[in-house]
Formats: structure tokens, sequence, C-alpha cells
């Protein structure tokens, strides 16, 4: 539960909602250079906060971002999310001018994950410039999508 609401809020609410999140850049353009993810990632811990929930680790690449989060039970996954998606790219366009016309990709994936996981998502957030040296990113979200079973279109799946 985030520090702003009180246990008498959400009554005899008990939840630990734990989700693995991933979304592109606008074409997979590969934007998300060093210097922008080491301000973007921390900046997106605090809009986590603010939107209702904490960023437990986010990591990526130039052109995705990988993020476990915790979203309070009161809040909808789609409205944090957006929330995350909309205010990152403002924040980008002001302190990237030259990549001011940075967007985000429309959809995004979304897995939940056990707490008894949490620590192996972690790792594998934490670990993502290793492996994108040998896979790319078309490669590794058909592949989580197949692992957690959610269907897709292989000929339509990525904006």
């Amino acid at each position: 539960m985030s520090p702003r609401r009180r246990a008498a809020d959400i009554g005899h609410t008990f939840a630990n909602n734990v989700y693995h999140v991933i979304y592109s850049t606008k074409g997979r353009r590969r934007t998300l250079k060093p210097d922008v993810r080491a301000r973007l990632f921390p900046y997106i811990g605090g809009i986590a906060r603010n939107a209702g929930g904490s960023a437990v680790s986010v990591g990526g690449v130039e052109d995705h971002v990988h993020m476990l989060v915790r979203i309070d039970p009161d809040v909808a996954v789609s409205q944090f999310l957006s929330k995350l998606k909309s205010n990152s790219s403002r924040w980008i366009a002001q302190e990237f001018p030259a990549i001011a016309w940075f967007g985000w990709q429309s959809g995004y994936a979304c897995f939940t994950v056990s707490e008894s996981r949490a620590q192996d998502v972690m790792a594998y957030i934490e670990n993502q410039e290793t492996r994108h040296a040998d896979m790319v990113y078309e490669e590794e979200l058909s592949y989580l999508l197949l692992r957690h079973k959610v269907p897709f279109d292989r000929e339509a799946f990525l904006d």
C-alpha cells in the first residue's frame, strides 16, 4: 500500500499486485540512449509513486523498457500504465529536446508475477543489456507472450 493511503481507506483488503510490464518506443526507434535511461528510470519510479504504486525495478535498452511494479488494489492497471507512459514521454520531450518527438507504442505487455518469482523477474529486468546482445525485442516479446500463454497474431503483434 502506498504511503498516502491509510489502512482504514481500504478496509480489510490485503493485496500484493505485482506485474512485469513491457513497452517499447513508438516504432521501436532506438532513442533511449544510456544518458536518457540513466535519468528516465528513476523518474519512472517517481511517476509510479504518484500514480498509486511503486516501481520495484526498471530496466531496458534503446527500444523498450521492462518494469516490475506493485500497484495499489484500488488502482486500475491500465490507468496506472497510462500515467507512466504519458508523464514519462512528456518529461522526455522537456528534458531531451533533440528527441522531443518521442513516444511510446500504443499498447503494452503486462504479466502478473507471484511474489515467489519477483526476484527472478528483477534479475531478468536488470540484465536487459546482456540479454539483448543476442536477442531483438520482437523475439523477446513473442517468447514472453508464448510463455505466459497470451494469444497473439505473429504477423501483426507489433504496432
